[in-house]
């Protein structure tokens, strides 16, 4: 009896419209949040100067930075959506399942070490990408927060009148307002230590994996490559 293997390209759904657009909106909005956040701790820029006293491009900063932040936290919420109750996104959810398995776990690490083939996974993330992504998450929750104290201080009426006393018993909470922006300014260090690396291991499991992995953020498809022994 002669053994011959037949490979069967699946094309499996893996990221839902809803779940692409908020990634790249994220991905856009931090990368202004971080730029804008820097002039606003260091004014590298200097206004034009003019005769007229209206330059205020300080506030301008603020305001598309804060405009810009709310961009975020909508991200944030309809992301958190998507994963508790969204059905195209139920993959999401069921990684959990992989996260908790510690065989899994020790295969992946092999994978990454070059000392063995990708596990097979429930969901659409292997454990170490849950975890790191649930960890981006609590940062992103905590930046956006702690945002929105320091937003209460410039605007007072509207959102910002509705939003000033529970923003401030927090503000209290976590010690001032000192405290607050350090806390801001140490999740802005976390997610630009976690963006490159998260580009990193995307573009090395597209190329070792050669599955589509980096397209389907863009395409929505990811392509899985069966063996089949006949």
């Amino acid at each position: 009896m002669v053994n011959t293997k037949k490979r069967t390209i699946r094309r499996v759904y893996e990221f839902s419209v809803g779940l692409r657009l908020t990634h790249w909106l994220r991905a856009i909005s931090i990368t202004f949040l971080v730029v804008s956040g820097f002039y606003l701790a260091y004014v590298f820029v200097a206004p034009v100067v003019n005769p007229e006293p209206t330059n205020f491009m300080n506030a301008k900063w603020r305001a598309a930075h804060q405009i810009v932040g709310f961009v975020l936290i909508a991200c944030f919420i309809f992301k958190f959506y998507l994963f508790m109750i969204d059905k195209e996104s139920r993959k999401e959810v069921i990684s959990f399942s992989d996260a908790i398995n510690p065989k899994i776990w020790i295969a992946q690490i092999k994978y990454y070490l070059f000392l063995g083939p990708h596990p097979h996974l429930k969901g659409v993330y292997n454990p170490l990408q849950f975890v790191a992504y649930a960890f981006f998450y609590v940062i992103l929750f905590l930046i956006c927060l702690t945002g929105l104290v320091l937003y209460v201080h410039v605007y007072h009426d509207g959102l910002g009148g509705l939003l000033y006393a529970p923003m401030r018993a927090i503000e209290s909470m976590m010690g001032g307002l000192a405290t607050v922006r350090l806390v801001h300014h140490i999740c802005m260090w976390i997610i630009m230590i976690f963006v490159p690396v998260h580009v990193y291991m995307v573009i090395f499991n597209a190329i070792k994996g050669k599955d589509g992995a980096a397209d389907a953020i863009v395409s929505g498809y990811k392509y899985i490559d069966e063996e089949q022994t006949a």
